[in-house]
């Protein structure tokens, strides 16, 4: 497992997104970009962490956010639209990008072990560093965590 710290090169990807075209990490860098990976569409945590990254878009300019997942980009499209969100949606199917960023893990429910993406986000400046690291996010204030460490730079 990879694992990413403060200062290391952002691992480039190339990504299916919910518009049907692909999302290159490189091509968007312009401007500091927030990339968050996220367990599953429709889900409760996920759905919330989702909108207050939308909200929090209709206040903020220049900031790019991004959201991967392991969902399909059809699953990508139907939840997009439900909460009109206003970012693009990553469809990391095989988990390669997961794997690259660490945050495909082993966790544990009610005894059982499974793997799964551990909630996680990654500042990423337009040097294309990674600024900042959370893991193992708790989705109650986390976007407003990550908007005062975009203060900083």
């Amino acid at each position: 497992m990879t694992t990413l710290k403060i200062g290391d090169v952002a691992p480039d990807f190339k990504l299916p997104c919910d518009t049907g075209e692909f999302f290159h990490l490189r091509d968007h860098i312009n401007v500091p970009l927030i990339l968050y990976f996220y367990p599953k569409d429709m889900t409760s945590g996920c759905t919330q962490e989702a909108c207050d990254f939308r909200d929090a878009l209709l206040h903020a300019t220049g900031l790019n956010v991004v959201g991967i997942s392991r969902d399909s980009v059809k699953s990508h499209q139907k939840f997009k639209e439900k909460y009109s969100l206003s970012f693009p949606l990553l469809a990391d199917e095989e988990g390669e990008v997961c794997q690259s960023y660490g945050v495909w893990v082993e966790k544990s429910m009610y005894g059982k072990k499974y793997f799964g993406i551990e909630r996680s986000t990654f500042l990423i400046g337009t040097d294309g560093l990674i600024k900042n690291i959370w893991r193992k996010v708790s989705v109650k204030n986390h976007v407003a965590e990550v908007l005062k460490a975009l203060q900083v730079l």
